[in-house]
């Protein structure tokens, strides 16, 4: 991995990890524009990034490397993951299912539930 997607990895982020991984877990089945990525995060995950979440956390994603923009013919600017925003978000995510993987046995051990 270059030392750009090091840099890039989405603990950095700080508190736009959450809008970076929505974006990221969007664009892994393809390219989407603003709007697109707003209606099928709303559909996965049933949040609306605001306007400016969305597009600070796409400047960033994209300065970072994660993402690239596409040339358009009009005024929506489709983007698409790279392979260090792949490679960026597999390692987030697989860290995530750690937690919730420990949080859920702690849960079904104390609590009872699973």
């Amino acid at each position: 991995m270059s030392k750009r997607a090091k840099s890039g990895e989405l603990g950095g982020f700080g508190r736009y990890a959450g809008p970076a991984t929505l974006i990221l877990s969007s664009l892994a089945d393809g390219p989407k524009h603003g709007y697109a990525l707003t209606k099928d995060i709303e559909g996965f995950a049933g949040v609306r990034l605001a306007p400016g979440t969305l597009y600070e956390a796409l400047v960033r994603l994209d300065g970072q490397g994660l993402v690239q923009a596409l040339e358009s013919d009009d005024r929506r600017r489709p983007y698409q993951l790279t392979e260090a925003g792949a490679a960026a978000l597999r390692s987030h995510l697989s860290a995530q299912r750690r937690v919730a993987d420990v949080g859920l046995r702690r849960l079904a051990g104390s609590w009872g539930t699973a």
